[in-house]
């Protein structure tokens, strides 16, 4: 009997789709006949029937187990006297038909929300009804009420949660004080983005003496004081409820989806200037080579003596009596201490070897109704890596309180590359000539030597970029394995309870082993589709990393299970926001490029595909692709191993890199791409390339494979055959991807630690 294994169905925008199984093993393919009886995210189980050409094992759905009740954003259309909604997401690869009746108020080129009435079948579309009108598809934020719905981001508190943060009070009461340091006197300041609204993190430095007597060195206090969002927000409330349902703040150009009410995340538990507020303080001392060498928790109460931004904290520090500082006289000493133990603390982070590669992150500038009016790299100075320091070191230190107070808690685990990744960035680095590379358990410090080894390389940014994808993804787990990025044994979040949940739980966590007694998880609720996915993923590593026969992975306690539960959907979710964020910043920079069709611009390959290029604009920061079709009359070749296409007549290479000049031929707003075709000086290569091989027809010398393949493909990887077909007509058609959109907040590096 043929294997019939269950999973979620995942739609593709060419019209096929693969099903993730519950087993964690490799996807099954499902052709577009086997698509137009299912959506994206239906449970069905399939039958894998045999292989496709690729080696993908393929499927039939046999049974349809459970429908999914995802509402359909997409766009109402009245054609031939037929109302249908276009899906947005292209992962829907059927239009929705939509009786009249069941229109209500929506106008046709509306935005809508459906739901189903009825599901697809064989022969039959599915059929739903106008559940909600967004408005129109250039209605400014648009593009942020599609994505809330489109990644099921919840964006309305629930009344029960609004109604309990009423009843709060509007600032700190004497009865709050109690049990508590009394550091009002103490100038504690914050310092964040122009545009932050939410202050969950002050700091405070003084010279102090480490040791007694002739033996005392020299040192620094270190005061992190961070909002005490546990006091307000207790444990299984309406509000906790809602704040782990959201598990994070969702952060958008001009716009926040909030984890906790605004009343609190903007005002009560905000550190706001010159306002009384409660404080979990880590107060820590800190030597000359950077090393924590005590520190304590402690409630406290506070009063913010400055709101200070980035810039002016930098600007201060480069010129101690420029206008500034003249403004800032009294926190002057203050900065400086700041900025002594920054550069011992990052004495250690060298010593340890911890992964630093600067990134160019970036910053979507709007103009007042929305529009993108340009975007900007975003640089990071002196005042952000203080700031990260400080944060870093109350993160350690908290992960070390937990662990010594032996209890169960969260840490922010981050592991090394998996085999596969090894390989591949061993092999990258081998093509590419670097010189160095990694070994069998590579080290954090490996990573950093490459990346301190090719920073004056032309293609450092590519080098480094192969570095980062080579890493896994940092989770929320009980089990503490430490962090490889950061090259820390012990590492959790405890800087920004406002907008992350894990955050909000380490405090509680904190407070029971100073109070003595023991935290209990409240009864939360079930976790969804995103959660049960990265359950089986990380079951799949964990099972991979069983060595020895007969071993076997220990057993959790109940305790440990609802941890691992809780940890599981914080990660979800939090990819989850990554995605809705990435999702808008797409969006607005497909607007954008609209304008500027037709203009050409220079730009870097910043990734290499088997169907083509993706380009980065050097001027704008904006990611489109060359397909592969565009690149002339002639077959390339993938080589995974180098990254890059090769023609096989010219030789002419693109690789990471590479400088190109492209034209804006087409951007996709419903689909979030931007095609560019290359202009005259990709075209004056091919010649150069042909001249330098003296119009040699001779192959490239990569090694054959001599199985079949099918004719018409314009690339293949080095293991495929040869194939030649005709040149493409301009009418030919292509494939594309989304734009990669970078993160635009100030604070979003903070989080991704």
């Amino acid at each position: 009997m043929l294997e019939e294994v269950e999973g979620i169905v995942q739609g593709h925008r060419d019209g096929h789709g693969f099903v993730t199984r519950d087993d964690g093993e490799a996807d099954i393919y499902l052709p577009p006949n086997e698509m137009r009886a299912v959506l994206h995210k239906d449970r069905v189980k399939v039958r894998i029937v045999r292989s496709d050409r690729k080696g993908r094992p393929e499927g039939r759905v046999v049974e349809i187990v459970e429908r999914s009740n995802q509402v359909i954003i997409g766009r109402l259309l009245h054609e031939s006297g037929i109302w249908i909604v276009a899906p947005e997401d292209k992962r829907y690869g059927q239009d929705i038909m939509i009786p009249k009746a069941a229109t209500g108020a929506a106008r046709a080129g509306q935005v809508v929300v459906v739901e189903l009435t009825e599901p697809p079948a064989l022969f039959g579309q599915p059929v739903g009804r106008v559940k909600e009108v967004l408005g129109e598809i250039d209605d400014p934020g648009m593009e942020i009420e599609i994505a809330v719905r489109k990644y099921s981001v919840p964006h309305e508190f629930s009344e029960a949660c609004m109604a309990l943060a009423r009843a709060l009070p509007d600032k700190v009461r004497p009865q709050d004080k109690l049990k508590r340091v009394d550091l009002t006197d103490v100038p504690l300041v914050t310092i964040d983005g122009e545009d932050a609204r939410d202050f969950d993190d002050a700091v405070y430095c003084e010279p102090t003496k480490i040791g007694k007597g002739r033996a005392a060195t020299s040192g620094w206090r270190l005061l992190v004081a961070i909002a005490d969002v546990s006091h307000y927000v207790e444990n299984g409330s309406a509000i906790d409820i809602d704040a782990y349902d959201r598990a994070t703040s969702v952060y958008f150009p001009r716009r926040v989806i909030p984890m906790l009410p605004e009343k609190l995340s903007n005002g009560l538990c905000s550190l706001n200037p010159e306002v009384e507020r409660l404080c979990m303080v880590c107060d820590m001392v800190v030597s000359e080579d950077g090393e924590v060498t005590a520190y304590q928790f402690y409630p406290a109460v506070m009063w913010s003596h400055a709101r200070f931004t980035y810039n002016e904290v930098a600007a201060i520090l480069a010129n101690t009596r420029g206008p500034e500082a003249l403004k800032r006289k009294d926190r002057i000493d203050d900065l400086i201490h700041l900025h002594d133990v920054y550069r011992a603390l990052l004495k250690s982070r060298v010593r340890r070897g911890a992964v630093d590669f600067e990134t160019v992150e970036t910053q979507i500038v709007c103009d007042e109704v929305g529009r993108i009016e340009k975007i900007v790299p975003r640089t990071r100075n002196d005042a952000h890596k203080l700031i990260e320091e400080a944060m870093l070191a109350a993160n350690v230190c908290s992960a070390d309180f937990i662990a010594q107070g032996k209890q169960a808690g969260l840490f922010r685990v981050h592991e090394g590359p998996t085999p596969e990744k090894k390989e591949v960035l061993r092999n990258y680095l081998k093509v590419t000539g670097v010189g160095l590379t990694i070994s069998d358990d590579p080290s954090p410090g490996e990573f950093q030597a490459i990346a301190n080894a090719t920073k004056d390389r032309p293609d450092a940014a590519q080098i480094h970029s192969m570095l980062l994808r080579s890493m896994q993804q940092a989770i929320y787990t009980p089990i503490n394995s430490g962090h490889f990025g950061l090259a820390f044994e012990a590492y959790t979040h405890f800087t920004s309870p406002i907008r992350r949940y894990p955050d909000l739980l380490v405090h509680r966590v904190i407070k029971s082993i100073l109070a003595k007694t023991k935290y209990v998880l409240p009864t939360l609720p079930t976790p969804g589709e995103a959660h049960a996915k990265l359950s089986k993923r990380l079951e799949k590593n964990l099972a991979s990393k069983v060595a020895e026969p007969g071993q076997k992975p220990r057993k959790l306690s109940a305790d440990m299970l609802a941890w691992q539960s809780a940890g599981l959907h914080c990660s979800a979710n939090e990819r989850r926001a990554d995605e809705a964020s990435r999702d808008v910043e797409a969006w607005l920079k497909c607007k954008y490029m609209r304008e500027h069709l037709g203009e050409e611009f220079s730009g870097v390959v910043s990734s290499v595909t088997s169907f083509g290029l993706f380009i980065t604009l050097d001027a704008m920061y904006v990611e489109g692709l060359v397909h592969i079709t565009e690149l002339g009359g002639e077959y390339y070749r993938f080589d995974e191993a180098r990254q890059e296409l090769r023609g096989e007549r010219t030789g002419l290479r693109y690789a990471l890199g590479t400088r190109v000049r492209v034209q804006v031929s087409r951007v996709d707003l419903d689909g979030r791409r931007i095609d560019f075709r290359l202009v005259q000086e990709g075209e004056a290569l091919v010649a150069r390339a042909l001249k330098d091989k003296g119009e040699s027809n001779e192959r490239a010398p990569f090694e054959q494979d001599l199985d079949s393949a099918p004719m018409g493909r314009r690339s293949r990887k080095i293991s495929e055959p040869l194939a030649r077909s005709p040149k493409p007509s301009a009418a030919a058609k292509t494939t594309r991807r989304a734009p990669v959109a970078s993160k635009s907040r100030d604070k979003s590096r903070k989080n991704r630690r």
